[in-house]
């Protein structure tokens, strides 16, 4: 009796005890991730999804259970699967994987090894510029660090069909950021926090774009030289990886208001 005892205790160890330290802090980042896009009015119920590749295993990514809304995601919560979609770890629950998440990020990160974190939204302003014909214009300082580094992706049905991923993959390239045609937006970067950033500034910059739009008045259109110099001076070679100064602080910002995501 005491044996089996021990080894229920050793079966019901946290999480973070029998994973390794790399992939526990992937699993905390993530996990903070999901709390800040439901914070910050980025969610859509169960619909969307952000990932995270496993550090030390480069054919894994962390990804949500469909059915989990993402203030309730805590770093115990979240599923690991390899890029043929095999489910290596899951939660006891009946919450499995989405195929449309494991689609696209499985894409993200067959095809692309300095990827290390996506976030894929479905936010209204995301949704309405996405279905523009000029898609997102250069009207603010804001959107000048994303337009001229934009991918554009068709929209071709539901991403459910695993052949899809090529498509995805090619449009996206060397790009961190691209539109969604019809759908929505989508961020990578070589961190959770850079991805998270990057949608946060995407996100905004379509806002901003939306508001003066609805205005029905003549748009102040920036000269061309203002914008190339603008773009310039936000080219990754230049300026800081965004996501540095920025993380600790929203990680702050998520203990003072509810610290159940580092579960």
């Amino acid at each position: 009796m005491a044996s089996r005892t021990a080894s229920s205790v050793r079966r019901l160890a946290p999480l973070g005890a029998r994973v390794s330290e790399a992939e526990w802090q992937a699993r905390l980042d993530l996990a903070a991730a999901y709390r800040l896009c439901d914070l910050y009015g980025m969610s859509d119920m169960i619909y969307t999804h952000i990932s995270a590749r496993v550090p030390d295993a480069p054919d894994q990514f962390l990804l949500n259970p469909h059915g989990l809304l993402f203030d309730e995601v805590t770093a115990s919560s979240l599923l690991k699967v390899d890029l043929d979609g095999t489910v290596i770890y899951k939660p006891e629950g009946e919450y499995g994987l989405h195929q449309a998440g494991f689609v696209i990020h499985s894409a993200l990160y067959r095809a692309r090894s300095d990827i290390s974190g996506a976030m894929h939204t479905h936010t209204i302003a995301g949704m309405a510029v996405s279905a523009l014909k000029c898609g997102l214009l250069p009207l603010t300082q804001t959107a000048t660090r994303f337009c001229s580094r934009l991918a554009y992706h068709d929209f071709n049905g539901p991403e459910r069909d695993p052949g899809e991923r090529d498509a995805l993959a090619r449009d996206l390239g060397d790009k961190n950021y691209m539109i969604l045609r019809n759908h929505g937006l989508l961020t990578v970067g070589a961190t959770i926090a850079e991805a998270f950033t990057a949608m946060y500034g995407l996100e905004r910059s379509c806002q901003a774009q939306l508001a003066a739009m609805a205005c029905n008045t003549a748009l102040n259109q920036m000269a061309p030289e203002i914008v190339q110099k603008s773009i310039g001076m936000y080219d990754p070679k230049i300026i800081r990886r965004y996501g540095l100064l920025e993380w600790p602080g929203l990680l702050r910002k998520l203990d003072r208001k509810d610290a159940s995501w580092r579960d």
